[in-house]
């Protein structure tokens, strides 16, 4: 099997089908845009990223806070 991702491949019941990519078709390839448009999508930078990875960390770090003090402080200390 050719690993040319233009080329035929195995569809899902074994039948060796030609490859047509969703890119060869005018309709299905988002129109240019400009410099000044680009700019502007992209001022704020990546916001929502940062906000998922902060909720995120801060659920793990509560997480971790309430197995310290609710599993390990009662156990008291080893030795």
């Amino acid at each position: 099997m050719s690993t040319d991702p233009s080329g035929p491949h195995a569809s899902a019941n074994g039948a060796i089908e030609p490859h047509i990519s969703a890119a060869a078709i005018r309709e299905h390839v988002a129109a240019p845009i400009d410099s000044e448009t680009a700019a502007a999508a992209l001022s704020h930078g990546p916001r929502g990223a940062l906000l998922v990875a902060g909720i995120s960390v801060g659920l793990l770090f509560i997480g971790w806070l309430l197995f310290y003090f609710i599993l390990f402080m009662p156990r008291g200390s080893v030795g």
